[in-house]
């Protein structure tokens, strides 16, 4: 079967990690998350005191970049890639709400831009890959032959991000979440490099009321459709 490359972009929460390891896992593709990456920028800017809710050191970011290490490694227990900062595994560091908060400026830096989507081109030069993020189909991979752009209301993706967090035993509110979804939402859409948009080529799926399930069988007929026609 013909190898693609398949980019799933949307807005946070609507599902775009699970959806990418459900078709990688299918199609035995290679799985990267860029928007653990950013996190683990995020991360590295906290621990540094770099950033945090009255402040944002861009430049001591930026001069530090030579610095972060990052690196995917495979978890044969959970079957999927998880996150390495400069050598140590930071996967339940990045996921929390904390992190949430600042993901989305530190995401607007050139400079971080920059230096991540070169080294997510070169992870997908052989294609056989499903990369998801804000800008895979319109900045790192444009010439992919099948683009996913993944919505859902704010609210729906704020609920799934509350039960998510509370089953993780995060001590958060809902209308902290919903608060924090739309804040990403606005700064994704307007930043200056790379904003999230939808590419012209890009199929749009909904999933407000769509299961995963659902969702998958969708998606993989998509994916299906394509390789047939490459």
């Amino acid at each position: 079967m013909k190898k693609i490359t398949i980019a799933i972009d949307g807005f946070s929460s609507t599902g775009k990690s699970t959806l990418a390891k459900q078709l990688a896992k299918e199609l035995e593709y290679v799985y990267v998350d860029t928007g653990a990456m950013y996190r683990a920028v995020a991360y590295f800017a906290m621990q540094n005191q770099f950033i945090g809710t009255d402040f944002f050191d861009k430049k001591a970011l930026i001069v530090s970049l030579p610095k972060i290490q990052l690196e995917f490694k495979f978890n044969t227990d959970l079957g999927f890639a998880e996150m390495y900062l400069n050598g140590e595994n930071v996967e339940k560091q990045i996921r929390t709400i904390e992190v949430s908060n600042f993901v989305s400026k530190v995401a607007e830096v050139s400079e971080v831009r920059s230096k991540l989507v070169e080294q997510q081109q070169e992870m997908g030069k052989n294609k056989a890959i499903v990369m998801d993020g804000r800008d895979i189909g319109t900045v790192v991979f444009p010439n992919a032959e099948l683009k996913i752009f993944m919505t859902a209301s704010a609210e729906t993706r704020a609920q799934r991000r509350f039960d998510e967090l509370q089953q993780k035993g995060d001590n958060v509110s809902y209308e902290e979440v919903l608060k924090n979804v739309v804040e990403r939402d606005y700064i994704d859409t307007h930043r200056e490099d790379s904003p999230l948009v939808i590419a012209d080529d890009a199929i749009e799926i909904d999933n407000s009321y769509l299961n995963k399930e659902e969702q998958f069988a969708a998606v993989l007929e998509l994916v299906n459709d394509v390789v047939k026609t490459v």
